[in-house]
């Protein structure tokens, strides 16, 4: 079955320049291009992808959250986050999270290829490895809603937008005590007491995400 790589971009002048890179590194691959994650989505229901390139702030992205619910969702399919910030915490979550590499869109061509070369051979790639500032704090809620499941992920997700248990239980046609389990697995695996601390944890994806304008 045809392999192929997607590039999940909004900005064309990008997706050009790593079309160009990868195709130095995948040569006769075919590359499919696309705008938002919606897309980006679709194209990894259909399958067959060695590599999709993700960047974190396209205009349906939720930082890191995207990245976590497409390692979370297509668990085999490697991932590139490709990003406009040089924050190092968003770095670090996206290693945390399973990104294959974090490219800064500043790296020159050369250093993309490099990057690339890379995770084609089965590496990790991620830059200033020798940087260990930071917050552990941020780094550690991290490292909790990684461990969460696609199931206990959307609940949180439908919890941060107001939802009520009972909401939530129509919108994913399961019953209120389901919903109720899965709550309490969450707060568990947070460790957290109640929904408000659990959404202030999920928010720090959103914000790794999109503060610097990844």
């Amino acid at each position: 079955m045809a392999r192929r790589i997607v590039i999940a971009d909004d900005h064309p002048l990008m997706r050009a320049a790593l079309r160009a890179t990868i195709e130095k590194v995948w040569p006769g691959l075919p590359v499919a291009e696309v705008a938002d994650a919606a897309s980006a989505r679709r194209e990894a229901e259909v399958g067959d992808i060695d590599l999709l390139t993700l960047d974190l702030h396209m205009a349906d992205s939720a930082g890191l959250q995207t990245l976590m619910a497409f390692r979370q969702d297509f668990p085999s399919m490697p991932v590139v986050v490709v990003s406009a910030s040089e924050d190092a915490k968003i770095r670090r979550g996206a290693r945390e999270l399973g990104a294959s590499a974090f490219i800064p869109k500043s790296a020159p061509l050369e250093l993309m290829r490099e990057a690339f070369a890379a995770v084609a051979e089965g590496d990790l790639w991620f830059p200033d490895e020798e940087d260990n500032s930071g917050d552990p704090q941020a780094d550690d809620a991290i490292a909790r809603l990684a461990r969460l499941t696609p199931a206990q992920r959307r609940i949180l997700a439908l919890v941060a937008q107001g939802m009520l248990n009972k909401q939530i239980a129509h919108e994913m046609v399961i019953s209120e005590a389901t919903v109720k389990a899965h709550m309490t697995a969450i707060f568990r695996r947070l460790n957290v007491i109640n929904r408000t601390q659990a959404v202030l944890i999920a928010k720090q994806l959103d914000d790794a995400g999109q503060a610097s304008g990844a």
